[in-house]
């Protein structure tokens, strides 16, 4: 299995494998897990215990651990970064994107996924490692 060097760059690929292909099940439903526990909305907890600035330990625990067959990341072919991730809310639910929490700072781990051509970086999205663009184009990825 692959091994990630840059947490926040496997985010954005489960993201789109789970969340947007849902092809990499079962999906991680913070909603859920916590409502088993008895709290209702998870925004509503985490900013009452002041944990609205960190990734929950129960979410970083699970993706840290979470294995990708090398088959599902040589299917990624697009990414997109952007603070509105769905993954996001399942991190750190009441989360403003106005910090770097979730900012990708190495581009690393791009060879992880040789079927990549695209990526999407919205403005004041989450990469925001250096030389990026440079990074991309030396791999033949477009960007914008």
């Amino acid at each position: 299995m692959a091994e990630f060097h840059d947490f926040n760059f496997k985010l954005v690929v489960v993201d789109e494998l789970m969340y947007r292909r849902k092809t990499l099940t079962p999906a991680f439903d913070l909603d859920e897990r916590m409502q088993a526990r008895g709290i209702d909305i998870p925004a509503v907890y985490v900013l009452e215990n002041e944990l609205d600035e960190d990734v929950l330990d129960e979410s970083r625990a699970y993706f840290e651990a979470l294995e990708i067959s090398e088959e599902l990341l040589a299917g990624v072919d697009s990414l997109c970064f952007d603070a509105g991730l769905e993954i996001y809310r399942h991190c750190a639910p009441a989360w403003d994107g106005e910090d770097g929490l979730f900012d990708v700072r190495s581009l690393d781990d791009l060879a992880l996924l040789p079927g990549l051509k695209r990526v999407v970086a919205v403005d004041d999205g989450t990469l925001a490692a250096p030389g990026k663009w440079e990074i991309l184009a030396a791999r033949g990825i477009s960007g914008r």
